[in-house]
């Protein structure tokens, strides 16, 4: 009944909202068809709507960039910046660089181009462990218009950081500070690299570093020197700092606080916890999500859930609402200790608040199918595509991960079709490997090592070989039909039989 009446409401929702009405076509139209069903909805496309839309779809793949395309060619319409800045990220995430430069070319053309657009092609590069990629993308930046300065200097530092790679960055930052001189911001980057690392004596020394070179603390840098301390485990050190921020009339934000309660709860320090979140409220800040968050995921540690309804309960007294992570933590606390049943109650509660994320869903996917409970799996799943939320290449291999483990094949390569449909790609066969594993345990073993080759393939070759069959090698084409030839089309759908070849 549930999965009915959330199925009736959205409908409803669809035909008054014309997002909602592209958002099922993008999901439920294969790529061939895409263009000509987007034409016959009659919806007239706005940037708000266009940027609305690529948002939503950013795990979408070459199905966000179709709709990109179609966009373009609409009367009355130019794409926005940012229209172009979230599609470049998107390729970026499934690894379609040449499209990516490509559209960078085409920003270039328009004179659009900024700081933020190669700011985001290196904080890709970067994720992908592509360094000598994001090195070259700051190279480049003076050739097409946009040259670099301490703004693009500081953001391929903060990509490095983030990427868990601060060596790289900190070597950056040695051949480069005199070509750009480093200001607190840039400090305040190494440092909190320093701490992710964690490097506790290399941050200190940074610290030091920026005051000798006159870059005194902020708010900001104070609050990344806390947090730090505080994932060294010092956090009574931390404590300290926020006294002497106190003592010199800076009075700590909320960052700070939230920084403290999160650290006293994995300290399994509840009542410091509580007492630091009491604090904040009398010095005059207001709690926002973020910080209840913490206190939430302090409860859950020391599995006091009445004190988390609490504390939800006067959330939303003080119309704080909860937001994904918030039900995530919740979430996560009760399928660790194997309180399915209570965990998909409050999952069931919580989409009624907020909207999941591609964690929520991702982890109730992967709790189903853990606790053999396929057609529950499969019902999120179902649940995730009515909500046109497009899943994560993670959520993908959970699933198909899942399906193998119990012998549904079948099923895990309709799932395959779709991921490839998408033009999602794998990092690594890793993902596929389960498939194989369940495919080889088949009498038709030899398509196992179809896939996996159709797998790397698609790793590394652009979307239209692995679409095309006419571009496909000879050779690969050949051991496709003749794999056919002893009947595999008994094991696969229909669907990925034609991808396959052609």
């Amino acid at each position: 009944m549930f999965w009915r009446r959330t199925y009736s409401n959205e409908t409803v929702k669809e035909i008054l909202d014309p997002t909602r009405k592209i958002c099922k076509i993008m999901m439920s139209c294969p790529k061939m068809g895409l263009e000509a069903a987007l034409n016959e909805s009659g919806i007239r496309i706005s940037a708000d709507l266009v940027e609305d839309i690529l948002k939503r779809f950013e795990n979408g793949g070459m199905q966000a960039y179709r709709f990109f395309e179609w966009a373009q060619k609409q009367r009355n319409y130019t794409h926005s910046v940012r229209a172009y800045n979230i599609m470049i990220g998107s390729l970026a995430k499934i690894r379609q660089y040449q499209i990516m430069w490509d559209l960078v070319n085409k920003m270039r053309g328009k004179g659009v181009l900024n700081v933020e657009t190669f700011s985001i092609i290196m904080r890709k590069y970067a994720r992908a462990k592509k360094v000598d990629e994001a090195i070259y993308t700051f190279n480049v930046m003076d050739k097409y218009g946009v040259p670099p300065n301490l703004a693009a200097f500081n953001s391929l530092l903060s990509t490095f950081c983030k990427s868990k790679n601060v060596r790289k960055a900190q070597e950056i930052f040695d051949s480069m500070k005199d070509r750009f001189v480093p200001d607190s911001k840039t400090y305040s980057i190494l440092l909190d690299g320093w701490g992710r690392d964690p490097n506790l004596p290399k941050a200190r020394e940074i610290f030091s570093e920026m005051v000798e070179k006159g870059c005194y603390p902020d708010i900001v840098t104070y609050g990344i020197m806390v947090d730090v301390l505080c994932k060294a485990g010092r956090v009574d050190e931390a404590v300290g700092i926020v006294r002497d921020m106190e003592s010199r009339g800076c009075r700590p934000t909320s960052f700070i606080y939230t920084v403290l309660v999160h650290t006293y709860g994995i300290e399994n320090r509840i009542g410091d916890a509580v007492k630091t979140f009491l604090e904040m409220e009398t010095n005059g800040i207001n709690a926002d999500v973020v910080i209840y968050n913490a206190l939430i995921g302090a409860f859950c540690k020391v599995n006091r859930l009445n004190n988390v309804s609490r504390v939800l309960d006067e959330m939303e007294r003080k119309g704080v609402a909860p937001n994904s992570r918030t039900s995530n933590i919740i979430l996560n606390s009760l399928i660790s200790r194997g309180e399915n049943d209570e965990a998909f109650r409050v999952f069931r509660r919580m989409i009624k608040v907020c909207d999941p994320d591609v964690d929520t869903y991702t982890m109730m996917i992967k709790m189903f199918c853990g606790s053999d409970q396929l057609e529950m799996a499969l019902k999120v799943w179902k649940y995730m595509s009515l909500k046109q939320f497009v899943p994560s290449m993670h959520t993908f291999s959970v699933l198909i991960n899942g399906l193998c483990e119990k012998g549904e094949v079948t099923k895990a390569c309709v799932f395959l079709e779709e991921m490839i449909e998408k033009g999602i790609r794998p990092s690594d066969v890793g993902a596929v490997e389960k498939l194989k594993y369940g495919l080889s345990r088949t009498r038709y073993r030899a398509i196992a090592e179809v896939v996996v080759r159709f797998w790397c393939l698609m790793g590394k070759a652009n979307e239209e070989y692995v679409f095309c069959t006419a571009a496909w090698p000879g050779s690969m084409g050949c051991v496709l039909f003749s794999h056919l030839a002893i009947g595999i089309y008994r094991v696969l759908p229909m669907g990925l039989l034609k991808l396959l070849v052609g």
